[in-house]
């Protein structure tokens, strides 16, 4: 099947990035290699996050791209890339992911939204924020340590009890 995504230079977005088993923990356990892959390939392929939660089976991200570049897939396959190279092999592989010798950690795809303007950027930030909080993990945004959030108060943007 082929994906048709909207490719658009300098633009920013939205993203959600799965886990192929959702019951997992694995992002928030190995949270430092998450973050070690981010920086990798942000040194390489540039881009700003703008905001970002990581959840134990999913994470939501939005960035913005350089003005000259356009290539967001080259970036989120590259971070599933290099977390998955530095964890352990521990996770069921189907037949279809061995013979493409791929590892069982990542859904294949991910989910991409380009942000239109400021509403839907402001918007997308105010769901990533909320996230732990819809999904149960915490009953205070502030509450959930693996999220841009805590940046958002320290710059002054929002109030430590936004969201509640």
């Amino acid at each position: 099947m082929q994906y048709r995504r909207y490719y658009k230079e300098g633009a920013s977005y939205f993203f959600t990035i799965n886990l192929a088993d959702r019951s997992s923990d694995l992002l928030i356990k190995e949270v430092a290699i998450l973050r070690e892959a981010f920086k990798t390939v942000k040194q390489k392929h540039p881009f700003h996050i703008d905001a970002i939660v990581i959840l134990p089976d999913h994470l939501h991200l939005l960035c913005t791209l350089p003005n000259n570049d356009s290539d967001f897939s080259k970036r989120i396959k590259l971070i599933k890339y290099y977390f998955s190279y530095r964890i352990a092999k521990t996770e069921p592989i189907s037949k279809s992911r061995h013979t493409k010798k791929e590892r069982g950690i990542w859904q294949r795809r991910f989910w991409e939204h380009c942000i239109r303007d400021e509403a839907d950027y402001i918007a997308r930030i105010n769901y990533i924020h909320m996230n732990p909080v819809k999904h149960g993990h915490v009953d205070a945004v502030r509450d959930w340590q693996y999220s841009s959030f805590h940046r958002f108060v320290t710059q002054g943007l929002l109030p430590i009890d936004w969201g509640s």
